[in-house]
C-alpha cells in the first residue's frame, strides 16, 4: 500500500485517540494566515484559502477564529507573518520525503528538523531531490459502503480523473488539482460521502519499506508531524498489509 493511503488511515486513527485539537487549530491557523496573505481573503477566489477553512469546519474550530486568522493574513489585524518552508529528506530504507511547513523562524525550524530526522535515522537532502518525486493532485478517499465503484468510474469518465483504485476496505480517486473542486462537486451532487479529500502530493513512485525500518519510518512521519511548525509530510513509502498487521500486533 502506498505512502499517502496507508499513513492517512493511520493518521485518522491516532487523530481520534488523541484528540490534539489544540495543535490541529494553531496549524490550521498557520495555514489560512499565509493563504489569505499570499492571495487574499476571499475564499471564492482563493483556493488554498478555502481548502484551509474547510478543514476548519471539520475540525470545529470557531468561526471566530477562522475570521481573525484571516485578518491577520489580509493585514487587518496584527499578527505574526510566517515563511513557507520545504525540507527534502531521506527516512530510513531510502524513503524519499517532502516536508513542508509554516515558520517565523526558518532557521530555527531547519534545525529542529534536521535532529528529528537524525534522531530517528533520517537525513536532510538537496533542494529539489525529493520533490521530483511528487506531484500535485486533488485526492479523494471513499469507503466501500459509501459509493460503488461503477458511480467512481462514472466520474472519471465524466471529468476525466484518474480511475479509481481498491485499497482495502475503500476506494481512492486522484485528479489533477485543478479539477479537485469539480470532483468534490460530482461527488456531493451524488450524495458520496468522502473520508478525505484534499490537494495534497502524491508520490510518482514508491519504495518499498520492510522489517525494522516500518516501524523507523512511520515513527519517523509521526515526530516530524507533531512539529509545531510543520503542516505536512509526504513520503513515497509503500508497506505490505502483512508487515502494518505486524506492527499493529507489537503496539497492542
Amino acid at each position: 500500500m502506498s505512502g499517502h493511503s496507508k499513513w492517512a488511515k493511520i493518521k485518522h486513527k491516532k487523530g481520534d485517540a488523541d484528540a490534539k485539537r489544540g495543535a490541529v487549530f494553531t496549524k490550521i491557523t498557520k495555514e489560512i494566515t499565509a493563504a489569505a496573505k499570499d492571495g487574499g481573503g476571499n475564499v471564492e477566489t482563493n483556493i488554498r484559502l478555502r481548502a484551509a477553512v474547510a478543514r476548519a469546519r471539520e475540525s470545529n474550530m470557531p468561526s471566530s477564529n477562522v475570521e481573525n486568522a484571516i485578518k491577520k493574513g489580509t493585514g487587518e489585524l496584527p499578527g505574526i507573518v510566517f515563511e513557507t518552508v520545504i525540507f527534502d529528506a531521506r527516512g530510513p530504507g531510502g524513503v524519499a520525503m517532502l516536508i513542508e511547513g509554516l515558520t517565523d523562524n526558518k532557521n530555527r525550524t531547519t534545525a529542529e528538523v534536521r535532529n528529528l530526522l537524525n534522531k530517528k535515522g533520517g537525513s536532510l537532502a538537496g533542494a529539489g531531490s525529493a520533490a521530483f518525486l511528487f506531484v500535485k493532485k486533488g485526492y479523494f478517499v471513499i469507503e466501500k459502503d459509501k459509493a460503488t465503484e461503477d458511480q467512481l468510474i462514472e466520474i472519471a469518465l465524466d471529468l476525466g480523473t484518474d480511475d479509481p483504485l481498491t485499497e482495502g476496505d475503500s476506494f481512492e480517486i486522484s485528479c489533477d488539482h485543478t479539477k479537485f473542486e469539480a470532483v468534490k462537486t460530482a461527488l456531493a451532487a451524488k450524495k458520496i460521502e468522502t473520508s478525505t479529500a484534499e490537494i495534497t502530493m502524491l508520490p510518482t513512485s514508491t519504495v518499498k519499506v520492510e522489517g525494522n525500518d516500518v516501524k523507523n519510518v512511520l515513527g519517523l512521519m509521526e515526530a516530524l508531524e507533531e512539529h509545531e511548525d510543520i503542516q505536512n509530510v509526504h513520503a513515497n513509502f509503500d508497506i505490505s498489509e502483512e508487515d502494518m498487521a505486524k506492527l499493529a500486533a507489537e503496539e497492542e
